[in-house]
């Protein structure tokens, strides 16, 4: 792999590691299957990875379609979705998203209590929004439209891939794991990758404003 290549992979693994926030969804995936067994959770890990790839990978094919349907150009794209990045980074900084991730949970089992089955989460809100998120989405549209070849696409689609993969593999282990961790570590885990993120989308507006005012 050459170290353009390699460059682009780095960012785009780092980018959708910090979106899809597993390490976070973690504590929300054992909270919604505790009621069920072993089998139970290790269906709801496998469906939802599934749900949010088919998601994730749909946008990123039909997302250059959709631009061009739309007359968005890329340096639009780009500046936008900096912003919206930029705002998930302060959700992440300031544990927002942290909180309105518990609300929908309690409320998710506060609606299905009674029931006398373990309800399935895998669709919602397991694979939307909790893995494939807005910013997932929209970031998958983006590198995949940003990319100038087949091989650009395929080493992002693999961080992608490689980041669900991660996803699955944290979700089968999430009890052990929120355990291990604890609240305070997997807080100021989120913070970090939150400052992370917010570094990541300053940058895209920046090239997204230089694209646009042919800035240089």
């Amino acid at each position: 792999m050459s170290a353009e290549l390699l460059s682009l992979f780095t960012a785009s693994f780092v980018t959708f590691f910090v979106l899809i926030d597993s390490l976070g969804v973690a504590p929300m995936f054992a909270t919604l299957t505790a009621r069920g067994d072993a089998a139970y959770r290790r269906q709801m890990a496998f469906k939802s990875i599934f749900v949010a790839a088919v998601i994730i990978f749909a946008f990123a094919f039909g997302g250059a379609w959709l631009m061009d349907a739309m007359h968005i150009s890329i340096d639009a794209f780009r500046a936008a979705g900096g912003v919206l990045l930029f705002l998930i980074a302060l959700d992440m900084v300031f544990e927002k998203r942290t909180e309105r991730r518990e609300h929908r949970t309690e409320e998710h089992l506060g609606q299905h209590e009674t029931d006398p089955e373990p309800d399935d989460v895998s669709v919602f809100p397991l694979g939307i929004p909790m893995i494939a998120g807005p910013g997932s989405i929209a970031t998958a549209m983006f590198y995949m439209s940003d990319a100038d070849n087949w091989m650009e696409k395929g080493v992002i689609l693999a961080a992608i891939g490689l980041n669900l993969l991660l996803t699955l593999v944290i979700f089968l282990a999430a009890g052990p794991l929120v355990r291990m961790l604890g609240a305070s570590v997997a807080g100021a885990l989120t913070r970090i990758l939150g400052v992370v993120l917010a570094a990541l989308s300053i940058q895209l507006l920046i090239d997204g404003i230089k694209g646009a005012f042919n800035l240089g």
